[in-house]
Parts: C-alpha cells; structure tokens; sequence
C-alpha cells in the first residue's frame, strides 16, 4: 500500500474508532428559537418524526457526501410537503439547501449530495401543507473537510 492509501486508511480507521464517543446525539431536537430555523417556523414548534434523514455514518471525503430525505406523507391535494430545509451544524453556510414540492410530486423524497465542513450533525425540516414542522438529524464523521477557507 502506497503512502496516500495509508494515510487514508489510518484517517478512516481512526475516525471509525471515534464513531462511539459522538458530541451530540442524532436525534438532538432542533431550536425553534434558532434564527435560520425561525425565518421559515416564525415560531411553531417543530416536532421530531414523519422525516426520515439518511447519512453515511463515516464519509471519507466532505466535498460529496450523499444524502437522502424522505418525509412521511401521502403527497394528496390536501395534504402534502411544502418544502424541505436541510441544515449544517458547522458550514460557514449553515442553511444549505431548500427543495420546494407540491401535491404533484407523488413522494416526498430528495436524494442530493451535499459538502461538509467536518464531523457534525446535519438535520432536515419539513413545512407540510397542514402548517405543521417536521424534523430528524443525522451525524456524520467526516474525514477529509470541505468548505474551508484555505486563506
């Protein structure tokens, strides 16, 4: 095995090592009182379930790590997901993406990739028609940092 391949294997294995000792819990509720999450929320509450958040548990690389998000809904005339807010606890952008759906689109799911700065906690929104919030985290170790400033 050749220098780099070495370096990266011991930075994965060092970091799967440290998939135990994780700083908050996945499941962490979000703050309604969170300034990025009231500009949507204007105050109501957000509730923990009906959105299912899928991360990697290690990602080698920050600069593409695939994501999947999936909200619990039947996508009907009266009942459906307005938008989806994804969340980066440590990226210089914290609001990292917004995805608009309708009661079109069949299935309230989104598959992107997305860059992080670092190990954090990711956490995905729902607005539903009905007014209501919905949200769940994931953490992520990553290896090899993305959106850094390299001055």
């Amino acid at each position: 095995m050749n220098r780099p391949g070495r370096r990266r294997f011991v930075a994965g294995l060092a970091g799967a090592m440290a998939l135990p000792v994780v700083s908050r819990a996945a499941g962490a509720q979000i703050d309604s009182l969170d300034p990025m999450v009231w500009v949507f929320t204007k105050g109501v509450p957000v509730q923990k379930g009906r959105v299912k958040l899928e991360l990697p548990v290690l990602a080698d690389n920050g600069n593409s790590v695939p994501l999947t998000v999936t909200v619990d809904s039947p996508m009907s005339a009266t009942e459906y997901v307005k938008s989806i807010h994804l969340f980066s606890e440590k990226n210089p952008v914290r609001d990292m993406a917004r995805f608009y759906l309708g009661p079109r689109g069949g299935r309230a799911k989104v598959v992107t990739r997305v860059r992080l700065a670092g190990t954090q906690t990711v956490t995905a929104i729902a607005a539903l028609s009905d007014g209501s919030f919905w949200s769940d985290s994931a953490h992520v170790q990553v290896t090899l940092s993305a959106c850094m400033d390299e001055s």
